[in-house]
């Protein structure tokens, strides 16, 4: 390739530098937010990089200098742990403290930042004792979370179950019905919430085509109009028309990264983030780099390799860690949910501090981590959401391109476009401007919610809190939103109510609640179990099928409840295997299968129950090396971090039985140190 670029494009790299350093002055909807909040609950939506966060900040200090509380929630342990080290750093450790379900300290602070999982809890349990909920002002970063198909659930009963008596302050980029979400809070909290939109972002973006020959060409024709409808620069039209297309790699193949890396280091468009498809794509991509660029500035490539000692020095996993010798080599790095998380703080931490020229991503780290560069890249125009493929949706594209430019470093950010068979540029041109879609209801009735509120509420009561859900408001709206509303949830909530009792009568059934609507003595231990599974746990504990003397084989045992990973073959035959794990998995496995029919058969999950993650949790309670059991592992090192940290929540969710069940209790609690120790977990900071 070589650089190149349209004459159009060549004033606009002119601009490339860093702003004049000036005293901070905060935006107008930075003080309109601040106010709002005093009187009214309030809904800030910003571009990615606006300063959302400041308010945040600032809210919670007026709220800690008259010794109120103020609870943050975050949808990631990512960001919480972001969130976490900067207001420690801004207000003093003493002052603030993190709840993550891994992590708990100083959970009395002024200041608790934590998941929406365990601030929902929370209420939960102030629901059930009567006490009030210890604070004076919620923060939910992150709001747009209220529509996330899997977990928008817990942001819309958190919304439903929080006194009005606590201040809400919602924090988002990407709401495209800000008014709505709004109203509804308004409605169902008797107190006016306030939306307060900025639309300008606080670096501007510049769309970019790659041409495979190293040309960089606009993206985009220019706009004399913001109604002017989004059409390709004539020269990319050009190009998308040729037949054969200039190809940027073989089918099927990624491009020369280095190459590119070349192209963009000529005309200062790095530090970059590039957005790839699959995880084994970020891995592969930090192979095809060299050090050309690194070796091309000594003092850049040293202060890289110091601070990776730094971050490593006290791990000796991390310090030798198979992507090290790429990084050091090549100034890039991968990051994805398949590397260990303390690996992952490492590239983080690197990225951060402006020592690498590129990281190789998936389009999960679009999403409320702070890793700005001054340009990202896009090589598709679809990505996998866990089943198929699916076209970018505006919110996605702005997520991704919210991290180009950063704020106080950069003038300008760059959003490259790189050719490929799966990239639609006239999709992507569509995308640049589009507007955030609208946020919908996705809350649905689950088991552990059901036992929850039945703590505290009768079902008349139940009903009425249903009533209050999103979904009911937007049936009422009377527009477009409520036709999809509607036939989700029905013309008056009437699904969603079913669905309850449906959950609710099998409960029944299993004397987990009495005929009244009450929980029983089992109705009231099992609803501690704030898991993914508790009807197939509390029946195992029922039924004595769980090792309750043993924390290896109990740790081992959970972990099958927790596993997501699906397996054709069955080793149970194999001779390798712990007889003793073996003779408790197989118990299990046929003391639930009648339970597990009868939830099938009323049309309730029952995931099936697989030995192998068993196996590996079980050789790492008995100090298997890390190594040594990944080595061939069907797991890659995040996946099996991953179950381990959850496999230890689920236990901390069963040590909660300990005054009904104490023998388990305090087995769970020793599993939990059987498990949790590096390098799934760091002892350093």
């Amino acid at each position: 390739m070589i650089p190149d670029a349209d004459e159009g494009l060549k004033r606009i790299f002119e601009e490339i530098g860093v702003p004049d350093l000036k005293p901070f002055q905060p935006d107008p909807f930075q003080l309109e937010a601040i106010e709002a909040i005093k009187t009214s609950d309030c809904l800030v939506t910003a571009p990615t990089g606006a300063g959302k966060t400041w308010i945040a900040e600032k809210v919670a200090q007026k709220v800690m200098e008259t010794n109120g509380k103020t609870w943050y929630a975050t949808p990631l342990k990512a960001l919480t742990n972001s969130i976490h080290a900067q207001f420690s750093k801004l207000f003093g450790k003493e002052n603030v403290g993190i709840l993550t379900g891994d992590i708990k300290e100083n959970a009395d602070a002024a200041i608790v930042i934590g998941t929406t999982e365990i601030l929902r809890n929370q209420l939960y349990d102030a629901m059930y004792t009567g006490k009030n909920l210890d604070c004076d002002l919620i923060i939910l970063d992150e709001a747009h979370f209220l529509g996330d198909e899997e977990r928008g659930v817990v942001w819309e009963e958190i919304m439903i179950y929080l006194p009005a008596r606590i201040p809400l302050l919602l924090l988002s980029a990407t709401i495209g019905n800000p008014d709505q979400i709004a109203g509804w809070l308004t409605s169902i909290r008797g107190k006016a919430c306030k939306v307060v939109e900025n639309h300008i972002r606080p670096v501007p973006l510049h769309p970019i085509f790659f041409h495979p020959s190293g040309t960089l060409l606009p993206l985009m024709k220019g706009q004399n109009s913001p109604k002017d409808r989004p059409e390709l620069h004539h020269k990319v039209v050009k190009f998308v028309k040729e037949k054969p297309q200039p190809m940027m790699a073989p089918g099927g193949k990624l491009p020369n990264f280095a190459e590119i890396l070349k192209v963009m280091a000529h005309f200062d468009l790095l530090p970059a983030i590039f957005f790839l498809k699959s995880r084994a794509e970020c891995d592969q991509a930090v192979r095809l780099c060299n050090g050309n660029l690194l070796n091309q500035n000594p003092e850049k490539k040293q202060a890289l390799i110091d601070k990776i000692d730094e971050l490593t020095q006290h791990n000796p996993h991390l310090k030798a860690h198979p992507q090290r010798k790429y990084l050091e080599q090549t100034g890039t790095a991968g990051h994805h949910s398949g590397h260990l998380p303390a690996w992952k703080v490492v590239v983080e931490n690197l990225m951060a501090g402006g020592l690498l020229n590129a990281m190789f991503a998936t389009s999960t780290v679009a999403a409320g981590v702070n890793f700005p560069a001054r340009s990202v890249v896009v090589l598709n125009s679809d990505r996998f959401n866990g089943v198929d493929f699916m076209s970018l949706t505006p919110s996605e594209f702005q997520q991704m391109a919210g991290r180009a430019g950063r704020r106080g470093m950069d003038k300008v950010g760059f959003g490259l476009m790189l050719p490929g068979r799966f990239m639609n540029l006239k999709y992507v041109a569509r995308l640049v401007d589009a507007p955030p879609l609208d946020v919908d209801s996705q809350i649905k009735i689950d088991f552990s919610m059901v036992l929850n509120l039945l703590l505290s509420h009768s079902p008349s009561e139940i009903h009425t809190l249903l009533d209050k859900s999103f979904a009911s408001y937007l049936i009422a709206g009377g527009k477009k939103a409520s036709k999809v509303a509607r036939k989700k949830f029905g013309n008056d909530m009437e699904h969603l109510w079913l669905d309850f009792q449906d959950h609710m009568d099998l409960l029944t059934q299993e004397k987990y609640v009495t005929q009244e609507g009450k929980l029983t003595e089992d109705g009231l231990w099992a609803s501690k179990l704030r898991i993914d599974s508790p009807l197939l746990v509390a029946q195992s504990i029922r039924e004595g099928l769980l090792p309750i003397t043993d924390p290896a084989l109990l740790a081992a045992i959970i972990g099958t409840f927790v596993n997501e990973k699906e397996f054709t073959d069955d080793p149970l035959h194999q001779t390798a295997l712990p007889k003793l794990l073996k003779g408790i998995f197989l118990d299990l496995r046929y003391g639930l299968k009648p339970f597990a029919i009868q939830l099938l058969t009323k049309g309730f999950p029952a995931p099936n129950l697989y030995i192998q993650p068993a196996a590996l949790l079980y050789a790492w309670a008995h100090g298997e090396g890390w190594d040594d059991l990944m080595e061939g592992s069907v797991f890659a090192e995040g996946d099996f971090a991953r179950l381990i940290l959850r496999t230890a929540e689920n236990l901390r969710q069963i040590a909660k039985l300990e005054d009904t069940f104490p023998q388990i209790g305090k087995t769970a609690k020793q599993a939990i140190e059987l498990i949790l120790k590096e390098p799934v977990v760091t002892l350093y900071n």
